[in-house]
């Protein structure tokens, strides 16, 4: 076997600061899963997932000089900040009831495969978000990368409502 030259500098790695953070996440959550449960899992996604919406709508109120963002701003928001991380997110519809969103490409990219837990970062972002300038928001994830499905389908209510209710998922409300 001869003896490789190069460097360790020069090797080609998929090796990168995204790379390694989103791997990162990936384990961190699949260890809990494994130890503690999915649904337990999800909760502890969901508290870091709830800070990081927190952060991400005072960015964005701030960057927009705005005391409580629109719903028409909410929406886009919720679309933006996606792409900003490198998902793929797009309005399917809206009413005054609710968004209906798809996604094509998730921000954890392949690391989100078998990782359902990792999807409570989407669900309590997009939640925390709505709710803080609307004053309430169930968000459903029907349909998700990370369960193997070719995309996501989110659906945000905005208001309380009975088809809110018949619809299941995590409901967030104004602190």
């Amino acid at each position: 076997m001869a003896a490789q030259s190069t460097s360790p500098a020069e090797a080609t790695l998929d090796l990168n600061r995204d790379e390694f953070l989103r791997r990162l996440i990936r384990e961190l959550a699949g260890t809990l899963e494994d130890v503690v449960g999915l649904e337990e899992a999800a909760g502890f996604v969901s508290i870091v997932g709830q800070h990081i919406g927190e952060w991400m709508n005072e960015e964005y109120r701030q960057a927009l000089a705005s005391g409580s963002l629109s719903a028409a701003q909410v929406r886009d928001v919720l679309i933006d900040l996606k792409h900003r991380i490198q998902g793929d997110f797009y309005l399917i519809s809206e009413d005054e009831d609710k968004l209906v969103l798809g996604n094509r490409r998730c921000p954890f990219g392949s690391k989100v495969l078998d990782r359902p837990s990792m999807c409570m970062m989407t669900s309590n972002v997009f939640g925390t978000i709505t709710a803080e300038n609307l004053g309430y928001a169930k968000v459903c994830l029907h349909a998700t990368i990370a369960a193997g499905a070719r995309e996501c389908r989110v659906v945000v209510h905005k208001r309380h409502s009975e088809h809110a209710d018949d619809d299941k998922g995590r409901e967030y409300y104004k602190s």
